[in-house]
């Protein structure tokens, strides 16, 4: 039972690749074998002075062409280690190709292949030490370049993954919407929670809850991105249309907000890049225009994909608020203090109250 046991353990301590450096030591020392040999074939060469000039001078280009080799594979292996889009396993095989090329030097010198005995440093198993060794110098390297990142981007591994297939995202679907900067500032007044809808013009109020004055929207955008279902409209109760984005109008400007997001450059190469998509051989000229006058949805493949990133900061601050509500809802809360709460979002109780159903499209203007 006792050996059972142990056999796993033994062969796990005892398996493992050689480090880094090791393989960069054993492709730079073949690569020396070989020079040695080829100094040693020409060195032969030139002394010659009976029939067998020429076959030295042939082995003496021959170790020379593998001394050349195997001097490139020691280089690569120093590229491939200080690459860290590299596999790990690269350094290992530019080694073995040094290897292979300093015995092909020494046979053609005509020397002893000694090259051959540096296989057995790259095939050797680890020890037990050496590979907790190795295991803890690894994970030592991991918690660096973690900490680095971290610090970087203000992420974990996971949502840095999640930032890097959102940009894939915006590469592929935000160009097939149409849009231009203008587009993406709309939405944004509309996430501030400030873009409202009165007496027939479009503005941002300078704060939530006045709906009188403020900055000028363009209308033209706001129809084509209402008419879309990138906005919703909520009445308020003074009658004002509070403009918000839709759950499809979240991600797509957020989306639209990350490099490379393929906004156009003014309102005509929108125009015009919708109207290739619309253009059809069997449709008369008018409706193709008015087809691309509109803005197309988001993919609901885009929707489905996109995952807002966590920063590190925001993953605290909710631990320590359901830390907080977990601690007030055993009874741990001290009659004396208020514990704070976040305030109610207008814009999202608004959508509580009552979201308009207005038509779209033509009837825009009239229902606003």
């Amino acid at each position: 039972m006792i050996s059972n046991m142990c056999a796993p353990y033994s062969q796990i301590s005892t398996s493992g690749d050689p480090s880094t450096q090791t393989r960069l030591q054993v492709a730079r020392r073949a690569a020396t074998f070989a020079a040695i040999a080829a100094d040693g074939a020409m060195i032969a060469a030139c002394r010659s002075r009976s029939g067998a000039t020429a076959r030295l001078e042939a082995a003496m280009h021959a170790a020379h062409k593998e001394a050349v080799e195997a001097e490139g594979h020691a280089d690569r292996a120093e590229q491939y280690a200080d690459d860290p889009t590299m596999p790990s396993s690269a350094p290992l095989y530019s080694a073995r190709a040094a290897i292979d090329h300093a015995v092909r030097a020494q046979s053609a010198a005509g020397a002893e292949t000694t090259a051959e005995d540096l296989r057995a440093e790259l095939e050797r198993k680890l020890t037990a030490a050496e590979y907790t060794e190795r295991e803890t110098e690894r994970r030592r390297e991991e918690a660096e370049r973690e900490a680095k990142e971290r610090a970087a981007t203000g992420m974990d591994a996971d949502n840095r993954d999640q930032a890097v297939r959102n940009r894939y995202l915006a590469e592929g679907h935000v160009a097939e919407l149409g849009w231009t900067a203008g587009h993406v500032r709309v939405l944004e007044a509309a996430e501030s929670g400030r873009l409202y809808w009165r007496d027939g013009r479009v503005r941002q109020a300078a704060r939530r809850g006045v709906w009188s004055g403020g900055r000028r929207i363009s209308r033209d955008r706001t129809e084509a991105l209402f008419a879309a279902w990138f906005l919703v409209a909520v009445r308020q109760d003074d009658g004002t249309r509070l403009l918000v984005p839709s759950p499809m109008g979240q991600v797509a400007v957020e989306l639209a907000r990350l490099p490379l997001a393929g906004l156009h450059d003014s309102d005509q190469a929108a125009y015009e890049a919708r109207f290739a998509r619309v253009r059809r051989r069997h449709k008369r000229r008018d409706d193709q225009k008015a087809a691309a006058r509109m803005l197309p949805p988001l993919k609901s493949s885009a929707q489905k994909l996109y995952r807002k990133p966590v920063l590190l900061a925001e993953q605290q601050a909710r631990a320590e608020r359901d830390a907080a509500e977990r601690w007030e809802g055993g009874g741990g809360c001290c009659p004396d203090t208020v514990t704070p709460r976040p305030a109610a979002d207008p814009v999202a109780s608004a959508h509580v109250r009552s979201t308009l159903p207005l038509r779209r499209h033509v009837a825009m203007q009239a229902a606003l």
